[in-house]
């Protein structure tokens, strides 16, 4: 895999860009200098009560800082319930607490980044993301009594062992008639050694694995609910979602095995059904917003995904949610610098992202609109450039530039998003951690190379 799709998607393709359609491009162009020109994708907004907002990389600073921005303005001003990210459910739940002001936790949201130890941690533990934890913590604390605190949430589906652990100490100390299901689980998975791919590899040779005790355990927690807390912090709620997530990464590590595309599928419908718990929780007028890679929050029906059998988040919400409202921005970048690996579980490095393919979406964007950020709002019923398919560079957190050429993938922009930011030269994201401190998995290779 290159661009964080399977073998065989994201291929390159061959499209020139014709001076007419730079000058389309340019007209449609709305400059992005401060968050007070936002207004166009705020009107495009409206009362949309899903906004997914994506990035082309995972280590990209402006990416994380427009789409911050973006998610202040949503939740100060239009009255968005949580963030939902591309991230572990047990470690996103340590900061929601934190942000949300429960006790026990420290108040300073970097330190609990700093204790996220899941390669990629760069992905999550960064100065752009502290910032914004920072923010919502300030936002929450001045917030009228009796009203709910703005959630941060994990919709990932990777913390298996981290979640049956959660599981098990909930019902210890909540509903200990139950526990002996999630032991039953946590001896199941035991052997494995908390090594995925040793799991993975064993579920080809027993195809049901760990799935009936999984199932059992599941069933005990899909009431949990005390009660007694804010949306997010529920205890019983907290404890069904981990149960979820055991069920999500059995199935995905289960099908891993048989094939990439399968286990893609698995997992973004753990995201999009993690989602929809989420708002049921936070109750009927509830708003989310999302940050997720693009790859996840672009419909996969706008580009070469469908043809291989794979669908996303993005389309999910879509399919689901269009009636209530659902707005996808995409995001881009021509050239700079980005955080990643060589490998997965290589230690990350600072690298140069080359130019973009001149015949890219990037490369039209860039001889339209060169050296400035822009943001493309697309109508409902598009033409022209934004119409068109053209390959749209996709860096996951793996990356080689000597590669760039295979981390294109077959776009039709307005289609796949509803509103495009253009950030024509990016920059490396600050890890927290030093770059050589980053922790190296044991389960390398249960993981998709791309993103």
């Amino acid at each position: 895999m290159r661009s964080g799709y399977p073998e065989g998607v994201g291929a390159p393709f061959e499209e020139e860009v014709r001076m007419d359609e730079v000058g389309e491009v340019r007209r449609a162009a709305v400059p992005l200098h401060e968050p007070t020109e936002l207004e166009p994708l705020l009107d495009r907004i409206g009362d949309a009560r899903y906004v997914l907002l994506g990035e082309a990389s995972h280590g990209t600073s402006e990416f994380y800082w427009w789409r911050a921005e973006i998610t202040r303005r949503l939740i100060a001003e239009q009255g968005f319930s949580f963030v939902a990210v591309e991230g572990d459910w047990p470690d996103c739940h340590r900061l929601h607490c934190c942000v949300s002001g429960a006790p026990g936790v420290p108040k300073d949201p970097a330190q609990v980044l700093w204790e996220f130890d899941r390669w990629p941690r760069w992905m999550w533990a960064n100065e752009e993301v502290a910032e914004f934890a920072r923010w919502l913590r300030e936002f929450n604390a001045a917030r009228s009594a009796g009203r709910p605190p703005v959630g941060f949430h994990g919709l990932d589906v990777y913390s298996l062992w981290d979640s049956l652990r959660a599981v098990l100490g909930y019902l210890r100390q909540h509903r200990p008639e139950h526990v002996d299901r999630a032991l039953a689980a946590w001896r199941c998975f035991e052997p494995y050694e908390q090594q995925p791919q040793r799991y993975a590899r064993a579920s080809a040779i027993v195809p049901d694995g760990c799935q009936d005790e999984v199932v059992a355990l599941l069933a005990e927690l899909r009431r949990a609910r005390d009660g007694s807390s804010p949306p997010g912090l529920d205890a019983g709620f907290v404890a069904r979602q981990n149960a979820e997530v055991v069920a999500g990464a059995e199935r995905y590590y289960r099908e891993l095995v048989r094939g990439d595309r399968r286990s893609w599928n698995v997992r973004d419908r753990h995201l999009a059904d993690t989602l929809d718990r989420l708002v049921r929780a936070y109750g009927p007028k509830a708003k989310a917003v999302v940050w997720a890679h693009n790859t996840h929050v672009g419909d996969a029906r706008a580009t070469d995904m469908a043809a291989a059998g794979m669908l996303n988040l993005g389309q999910l919400v879509r399919q689901r949610h269009a009636r209530e409202g659902v707005v996808t921005v995409g995001f881009g970048s021509h050239r700079g610098s980005v955080i990643a690996g060589e490998r997965w579980g290589a230690s990350p490095r600072r690298v140069t992202v080359p130019p973009a393919r001149e015949n890219s979406l990037e490369g039209l964007l860039h001889q339209a609109v060169p050296d400035d950020h822009t943001l493309f709002v697309f109508p409902d019923q598009p033409s022209g450039w934004a119409d068109q398919l053209r390959g749209h560079r996709a860096i996951g957190v793996v990356y080689r530039p000597d590669s760039d050429r295979g981390h294109y993938v077959p776009t039709v922009p307005a289609r796949r998003y509803d509103a495009f930011v253009h950030c024509d030269s990016s920059s490396a994201l600050t890890p927290l951690h030093p770059l050589e401190d980053e922790l190296v998995p044991a389960e390398a290779e249960t993981y998709p190379s791309g993103q």
